[in-house]
């Protein structure tokens, strides 16, 4: 694992008119479940699909319809519980959370309330090299997601699809251990991390794929820390809580403005009120959606038509067995392996797929080097253009092989940028393109040396300032790449360059 040293949470400060006030937030993530059918049916989960295709009987609540768990689907939330350090319930317990929308066929969402499927657990989210803060979990628990309601397609009805009606869900809920908007945005890019890299959701937040709901309190200094030691959520003041953020941008300027509200309210001696609110990011507020309801007003019950879950420990043992290798430990072992900084390794594994690529480029290569052709040359282009590391032009397998061609001496590193731009633009074997076009360095040391001479000869008055400036000496060295068209062996031309002006 990383060396990281635990930092106890420094708090978002905002100066108010009666003096300090501080952030406290938990974060509920909605992750949909990577799984090709949904919680309850076998309906396809396919995104894009026409409206309305995807719905079974069951999804759209037919009288006699019942439903069936899929055991995939809980093998995922499994799965994501033993990545974030969590504990797995054998048994856990499906309930009805009751209430009506024109979206939500059954006139209720089956989920987890009081007997979820994952328990407490822990990320560790990353504020800076080697520091960390800890954000607990306080449970994942399972469940639908609703329909979607759509308002703008006429001006006097609207349009309801049913397509992700039944999909399931992994709601993340965090204890409020996050103290600033920059700590929450790090929070969901690091969960999203996690999940991506087992495999258990894709992350798309533009898809709707991982939502958050932000849930935010303004408190005195010192009021945390007897929350700590008391556990007692009354030490945080009243949370208000902001539904369905997709952006982190978005999700960072929602907590400032909504803390500069409460903190407001507050100062003028009103109370603030438990609610539920959206944000708008085209006037950059939040406003009210409705007030904040309690488990009471859903009418929770355990729903009659699922039995509790009860799995068996051998089944997790295995799902375990199997975890993929995680984030932080791929990037302490690039570290450790390659000799990678903080910040190199930080850039190879944000994405499971960057790491792949760069581990199969330095595959018995030179570490630092291979990181550098691909986060300063393959990211540089790739983000400069908008492509995704899998629409590359160059290749793993390519690239390696340009680093081989340089590691022989067969050229040189300008003539290395030059063959990847021939690669990116026209394809081809590395080593066929440079014996082909000769493009190969020249290492003839006699022509090298000629060279040099003939441009020492033609500039005397050039000698005379090199001589007394040894700096001067790098003109000469790059007169006699252009001469050679930069095929010249670099290390030999400033060998022979130093040599024949006596430095």
């Amino acid at each position: 694992m990383l060396d990281l040293s635990y930092d106890a949470p420094k708090p978002k400060v905002i100066a108010g008119a009666t003096g300090d006030w501080e952030l406290v937030i938990g974060m509920e993530i909605h992750a949909q479940v990577a799984s090709k059918a949904k919680l309850f049916s076998g309906a396809s989960t396919e995104f894009g699909a026409e409206p309305n295709s995807n719905v079974s009987f069951v999804d759209a609540a037919m009288p006699g319809m019942l439903p069936v768990v899929n055991e995939f689907c809980i093998e995922q939330a499994v799965r994501t519980g033993l990545g974030l350090k969590a504990r797995i319930n054998l048994r856990s317990a499906f309930d009805r959370k009751n209430y009506f929308y024109p979206d939500l066929p059954q006139g209720y969402q089956i989920s987890q309330l009081y007997h979820p499927l994952v328990g407490e657990g822990e990320v560790w989210v990353e504020m800076g090299p080697g520091v960390a803060r800890r954000v607990r979990i306080e449970r994942i628990h399972v469940e639908q997601d609703a329909g979607k309601s759509i308002h703008d397609m006429d001006p006097n009805m609207s349009f309801v699809d049913l397509n992700r009606t039944g999909v399931a869900l992994m709601e993340i809920v965090s204890r409020p251990d996050i103290r600033g908007p920059e700590e929450a945005a790090a929070y969901v890019l690091k969960l999203r991390q996690i999940l991506r890299y087992l495999g258990t959701c894709d992350g798309n937040m533009q898809n709707g794929n991982l939502r958050a709901d932000v849930n935010v309190s303004v408190c005195r200094p010192g009021q945390y820390e007897k929350y700590q030691e008391t556990q007692d959520h009354g030490h945080l003041g009243t949370r208000c809580e902001i539904k369905n953020m997709n952006s982190m941008r978005f999700i960072q300027q929602a907590i400032d403005h909504e803390a500069r509200r409460q903190i407001a309210i507050l100062e003028d001696g009103g109370k603030v009120e438990q609610e539920t609110r959206l944000y708008d990011p085209d006037r950059g507020e939040t406003r009210s959606m409705r007030s904040k309801e309690e488990a009471h007003d859903y009418r929770y019950f355990p729903c009659p038509d699922l039995l509790p879950l009860e799995i068996e420990q051998d089944w997790v043992d295995a799902i375990a067995t199997a975890m993929p290798e995680l984030p932080d430990a791929k990037k302490a072992r690039f570290m450790a392996d390659y000799g990678l900084t903080d910040y190199d390794a930080s850039v190879l594994t944000a994405e499971l797929e960057n790491a792949r690529f760069f581990e199969e480029v330095a595959q018995g290569r030179d570490g630092k080097q291979a990181a550098n052709w691909v986060i300063n040359e393959l990211f540089g282009r790739l983000n400069k253009q908008g492509l995704a590391i899998g629409e590359s032009p160059v290749s793993a397998a390519q690239l390696g092989g340009v680093l081989d061609l340089i590691a022989r001496g067969e050229i040189s590193g300008k003539i290395a940028k030059d063959l990847f731009e021939i690669l990116w633009t026209e394809g081809g074997d590395p080593a066929a393109i440079v014996e082909t076009r000769g493009m190969k360095q020249v290492t003839d040391t006699g022509a090298i040396e000629a060279a040099v001479d003939s441009i020492i000869a033609a500039n005397p008055a050039q000698v005379e300032k090199a001589r007394a400036n040894p700096k001067v000496a790098g003109w000469f060295v790059g007169q006699v790449m252009k001469a050679t068209g930069g095929k010249a062996n670099p290390a030999a031309v400033n060998a022979l360059v130093a040599r024949k002006l006596g430095l």
